[in-house]
């Protein structure tokens, strides 16, 4: 059963390391990240899930210790996902993380994360509602404690300077976004057009989806941690328990 979710952006830029001398410009959203997993680790969770959005090489299960880097990004820096396999290596057949989970491994590693075991899930952004919804339910039912990290972005089109341009419709639909991760609305979650996210680049969607499906008839309440729109992609913070 879901018992609590963190929602966070994605991008890179969120690392110090890749942003470099821009670091400082997300200060309030890496803040705004740590509280929200705060409230995981204060959930007591028996697992912990990360869902992130991943390209075709990256979806699918990523165990406990998988390996990330930002080398992409003209930085030599790795993180992992969680800590170490018991075993101090992880299968050498594992798959580099999807950037979106690499980013998740590297804001749990500057909180410590101890409280449960990890395991992460890169999602393909075109997946439809229904199976990410039905994703979100399998996960849900993998412990009797489940806590999840959805990893993804809103739209990338707020701006001029946006990497998708400006589109008028981006604003509206970050909204439409914010206001049901303020208010843990599964409903609303579920209802989010796949075409116009996909239209905007909204990398969020599916992850978001996948949270409807893990937190339908959970009863948890949410609370926005952070909304804004730097450099023209909406990133998003919230707090589900």
């Amino acid at each position: 059963m879901l018992v609590a979710a963190a929602v966070c952006p994605c991008p890179p830029l969120l690392v110090p390391e890749v942003a470099a001398g821009a670091a400082p410009e997300l200060d309030a959203a890496r803040a705004a990240c740590t509280d929200a997993i705060g409230v995981l680790a204060a959930s007591r969770p028996d697992r912990l899930v990360v869902v992130g959005p991943a390209g075709q090489s990256g979806r699918g299960p990523h165990p406990q210790g998988a390996h990330g880097s930002f080398r992409g990004f003209g930085v030599d820096f790795g993180v992992r996902l969680g800590a170490a396999p018991a075993d101090g290596q992880a299968q050498a057949s594992e798959r580099e993380l999807p950037v979106s989970l690499a980013v998740a491994g590297w804001l749990l590693g500057r909180t410590e994360w101890s409280a449960a075991p990890v395991e992460g899930i890169g999602v393909g952004e075109p997946l439809e509602t229904e199976r990410c919804v039905r994703a979100g339910e399998e996960i849900a039912a993998r412990a009797d404690r489940v806590a999840l990290l959805v990893m993804g972005d809103a739209s990338a089109c707020r701006t001029l300077k946006a990497p998708g341009y400006l589109d008028e419709r981006a604003a509206g639909f970050d909204a439409d976004v914010a206001r049901a991760l303020a208010a843990a609305d599964v409903a609303a979650l579920k209802a989010l057009d796949t075409e116009l996210a996909q239209e905007l680049k909204a990398a969020g969607r599916a992850p978001w989806q996948v949270l409807a499906g893990a937190a339908d008839g959970a009863d948890l309440n949410g609370e926005l941690l952070f909304d804004e729109a730097p450099y023209g992609v909406g990133y998003l913070v919230a707090a589900w328990s």
